[in-house]
């Protein structure tokens, strides 16, 4: 993740505002757009994009932070996807190969009327899919108003036979239309206008459809079309128009529903509508007017409570944060209050119910907060971290734990994990210290049990968006005082081993936020910054861990951008690949090639000089490098990506061997099982921070720091004693004047490295 600010909870997902309201998503649907169709986060009601599989994301994508749907962002943010889900295609919708490779953008854009209409019906549903992603000149002709009208019309006439299956294209047509209102809100200006025209078209459409009789057959095949069909209300803007449509899915919901994927997700889907139609002021006047709905959504988390906990519970929790959204609207909060009260009482903050209680309980604090007492939801969170986040440990001054749940072993484990990556982190780098202005000395890691734990808890705690792998906060770093931290979870799905996820990406974020970037996360948004920023955090974490990263060595074989291209990424045009797999590789070819350049940006960002930054991308390099770029792509692909060694420490130059200066090493250190090499460093007075790592040789060699003497095991202030060489100690405020380190062999040990830098 980037960094956040914590008071406009701004992540790779965009969220706008401090509070983060959401809903947990059913599995991606087959005839969802594709991740790449990720565009910027905008007010407003945006038509609903798609994400890339849970599956994939959470467990193949070893780094994934967040699926960048973006335009779900506003007000709050967007249903989030089922964790334990999978997308599955459907027979009648996964193409050959043939015919993925016979789509062309020119099917669609070359043609008109009845010829249109054919195109769509005869194109895989994989294929309409591809049009999520058009822009300009073939926006325009894909979608523009007059096409759009075409294709409403067509879906009316086949609606009106609508067989429960896709042998009349439905699918298509229906998918052609929510890609047709994406594309035009994000690009209005290329794609024009939409009007009543449109309206008068899809009305028809969506009547035709929702009035046959087999639009409600509870099947495969009928499920993931009518999941669709229930997101082109939302995208189309009829949500006051179909409420009835909402009323009737969750009135007819039943266990037969459970066996067929598009069923769950069409039922899931009614909560997007409900939930973007508070922007709809004909919305609310319709609720107002039939409150029916809230008391439907009431009867719906009454019955099905035992749901809770369950594969299926997704459905019950998110009918109980959309009723509770309905205390926004004032004129409804009457009717609203003690239906949210009643789902209240019978649920709790923790255990089975505990997805039910806090959404209904992050509503009535976010929009009745007047009332809180009547709800019991004062004080929420600091009451939910209190009895969520019981475990507290400190690694070091400058690193805190909170955590649900975590052994002494795991907790020391992951102190140890972070400490050493500040030594490797500050080798790949070569910074002089923090940047100016930065008052984040000391960062809390907050660690959530589970992924389901994160998404019940962790937008009650700190107002954000959890539809991600983990979220860094930076705040106000110009701030004393300024608490930086970062929300993640233990990946329950790898377990018994333990794993933090994203651990090492959003500690390179807090890092690189201190060490790197100047000001907070906005004041590097003023030019393209997300190639290093995301590239440079995937680096860290696959380098310091000493996993492959297979992901992106595959993606290097498609050629996909060119290093150029790749220096104009940000939070609006990327999509995840672009962000995490090409952001990786631009930053380890410009590490291991053009070190120099590199070192130029940098200094660079850590001014502020993010304009400056830009224009030495974009100027001094420009397309330079894009020809080699592109040959080092087809060359790791192939195995042969280069060396991932660091340039070396620059060694310190003092005659005396065993002095250590600013910013440099002393190598080939060596002791045996007992022995000691020391060593000693001056500081200048008001040094804020110094940093000690030791690294590289045989054996195990223990660190230890002392202000007043001698360093050794038995005489030290603080020392770091891991299993190998690799130690990291870090002192706050040191002493100015002499200070003392020593490496003592708690087996033998040679070729070691330390470092000093403050």
């Amino acid at each position: 993740m980037p960094r956040v600010l914590f008071t406009a909870a701004l992540s790779c997902t965009m969220a706008l505002g401090a509070f983060s309201a959401q809903v947990q998503a059913a599995p991606n649907s087959p005839f969802q757009a594709p991740s790449s169709t990720s565009v910027g986060s905008k007010t407003g009601l945006a038509p609903q994009p798609a994400t890339a599989t849970a599956a994939r994301d959470r467990v193949a994508h070893a780094e994934d932070e967040a699926k960048l749907d973006l335009s779900l962002r506003a007000p709050h943010t967007a249903p989030r996807t089922q964790e334990a889900a999978t997308t599955k295609l459907k027979a009648q919708a996964a193409p050959s190969a043939q015919a993925a490779a016979a789509c062309n953008t020119s099917d669609f854009t070359s043609r008109t009327g009845s010829a249109l209409v054919t195109a769509v019906k005869g194109a895989t549903v994989d294929c309409v899919n591809t049009l999520f992603t058009l822009k300009g000149t073939d926006a325009n002709k894909a979608f523009r108003e007059a096409q759009m009208v075409t294709i409403a019309n067509a879906l009316r006439d086949v609606a009106v036979n609508y067989p429960g299956n896709n042998t009349t294209s439905t699918a298509q047509l229906v998918l052609y239309l929510r890609a047709g209102y994406y594309v035009q809100f994000y690009d209005s200006a290329s794609v024009g206008s939409y009007g009543t025209a449109l309206k008068n078209a899809i009305r028809p459409a969506l009547d035709a459809f929702y009035a046959s009789a087999r639009s409600g057959d509870v099947s495969d095949a009928n499920g993931d079309i009518l999941s669709e069909a229930v997101t082109l209300i939302d995208s189309s803007g009829e949500n006051a128009r179909y409420l009835y449509v909402v009323k009737r899915l969750l009135n007819n919901y039943g266990t037969s529903y459970d066996a067929y994927w598009g069923m769950k997700a069409a039922v899931n889907n009614v909560y997007t509508v409900l939930w973007r139609g508070h922007q709809m002021p004909e919305f609310v006047t319709a609720v107002q007017n039939d409150t029916s709905v809230l008391t439907q959504m009431d009867a719906f988390a009454t019955k099905w409570n035992s749901k809770l906990g369950g594969d299926t519970g997704y459905l019950v929790s998110n009918a109980g944060r959309e009723l509770g959204r309905f205390l926004k609207d004032t004129p409804i909060q009457p009717t609203a209050r003690p239906l949210v009260k009643h789902l209240l009482d019978q649920s709790q903050m923790t255990g089975r119910t505990a997805a039910l209680w806090a959404g209904l309980a992050e509503m009535a604090s976010e929009y009745d907060a007047a009332n809180c007492s009547y709800y019991g939801t004062c004080d929420l969170s600091n009451r939910v971290k209190a009895a969520i986040l019981t475990v507290r440990y400190t690694c070091s001054p400058s690193l805190k734990i909170a955590a649900q749940q975590m052994s002494s072993t795991e907790l020391t484990a992951t102190c140890t994990s972070l400490a050493n990556q500040d030594a490797f982190f500050h080798n790949v780098v070569r910074d002089n210290g923090p940047v100016a202005n930065d008052n984040n000395t000391n960062l809390e890691v907050s660690v959530f049990d589970s992924s389901s734990d994160y998404q019940t808890y962790a937008g009650i705690i700190y107002g954000i968006d959890t539809d991600n792998g983990g979220m860094y906060l930076e705040g106000k770093p110009e701030v004393a005082g300024n608490q930086a931290r970062f929300i993640a979870y233990e990946a329950e799905w790898v377990r018994p081993t333990f794993e933090i996820w994203n651990l090492n990406h959003e500690y390179t974020h807090y890092l690189d936020g201190r060490y790197d970037t100047y000001g907070d996360f906005d004041a590097g948004q003023v030019k393209p910054i997300i190639w290093w920023v995301e590239g440079f955090a995937e680096y860290v974490s696959y380098h310091y861990r000493g996993v492959t990263y297979s992901d992106a060595i595959t993606e290097a074989g498609t050629h996909r951008y060119a290093l150029s291209t790749l220096f104009d990424t940000t939070y609006d045009n990327t999509d995840q690949t672009r962000t995490y797999n090409w952001g990786y590789l631009a930053t380890r070819y410009m590490l291991q090639s053009h070190r120099s350049d590199v070192d130029a940006v940098l200094a660079k960002y850590r001014s502020g000089d993010y304009a400056g930054a830009y224009t030495y991308l974009k100027s001094t390099i420009g397309t330079r490098y894009d020809t080699d770029f592109y040959n080092w792509l087809t060359a790791c692909n192939a195995g042969n990506c280069g060396s991932l060694s660091n340039p070396p420490v620059p060694q310190c130059t003092n005659a005396d061997s065993r002095q250590l200066d600013k910013n440099c090493g002393r190598s080939n250190l060596s002791a045996g099982a007992g022995g000691i090499s020391y060593l000693y460093v001056y500081l200048p007075a008001g040094t804020p921070k110094l940093t000690i790592t030791s690294s590289g040789g045989t054996g195990n060699a223990d660190l230890y720091y002392n202000y007043n003497n001698w360093a050794t095991n038995t005489s030290y202030y603080t020392r770091s004693t891991g299993p190998t060489n690799a130690e990291t100690l870090t002192i706050t405020n040191p002493q100015a004047g002499w200070n003392y380190i020593s490496l003592y062999g708690q087996q033998a040990f040679s070729g070691a490295t330390v470092t000093t830098s403050f």
